[in-house]
């Protein structure tokens, strides 16, 4: 069967457009605006690569949502099959060709979850690693939480690769909180700055 999707069967909810092989930039405007920096390299001839996250509702596409899990179940020896979708949101990375929007990764979280967790599920496809979606993918949780006003925390246990990445992404962070005070922080305040990030105590 011929999948005739050119996009994943949800709202685009992020754009932005970077240098062909570079990592995911931290200054990013939505909606495909320019930006100097893409001006700049348009002129030089560069390649430029549409970014687009797509949020998907597992309940109002429900067989996209257990293709995806079935996908990550090939790259996740850990991850659990559960084909009652309805419950979970999936919030789909694509870099966009001549073809639509091809997937390159996604994470999934419960729309309403008692223990806060803001992602249950992540995976960056193997041709896309080492490109900085992971770490993208991860800090989209953490603004979705932001953004409902609520402490997120990935879904636990975590596995070996999940511990790798989320404290890489932790530490990356406390560094960028330490450079900005200009290492001045106690222990204490560096804890209370943990909840301004919206990370939970167990983090």
């Amino acid at each position: 069967m011929k999948c005739c999707y050119r996009h994943p069967p949800g709202n685009e909810i992020y754009r932005t457009v970077v240098a062909e092989q570079s990592s995911v930039p931290s200054d990013n405007k939505q909606n495909g605006e320019s930006t100097s920096g893409q001006s700049k390299l348009s002129e030089k001839g560069g390649s430029l690569q549409t970014l687009s996250v797509f949020e998907v509702d597992g309940q109002k596409s429900k067989l996209y949502g257990q293709n995806l899990c079935l996908l990550a179940k090939l790259f996740l020896d850990h991850k659990t099959l559960y084909y009652d979708v309805d419950s979970f949101l999936f919030y789909i990375l694509t870099e966009l060709d001549d073809y639509g929007h091809q997937i390159v990764g996604y994470f999934s979280k419960e729309k309403y979850s008692v223990e806060s967790y803001n992602l249950a599920c992540i995976l960056t496809l193997p041709p896309f690693q080492r490109k900085g979606y992971g770490r993208f993918l991860i800090t989209l949780a953490y603004e979705l939480s932001k953004k409902e006003g609520k402490i997120g925390t990935p879904e636990r246990p975590l596995s070996d690769l999940g511990q790798v990445s989320f404290r890489s992404y932790w530490g990356r962070v406390l560094l960028e909180v330490l450079r900005d005070h200009g290492g001045n922080l106690s222990i204490k305040v560096l804890q209370g700055t943990t909840h301004y990030l919206y990370f939970s105590k167990g983090d």
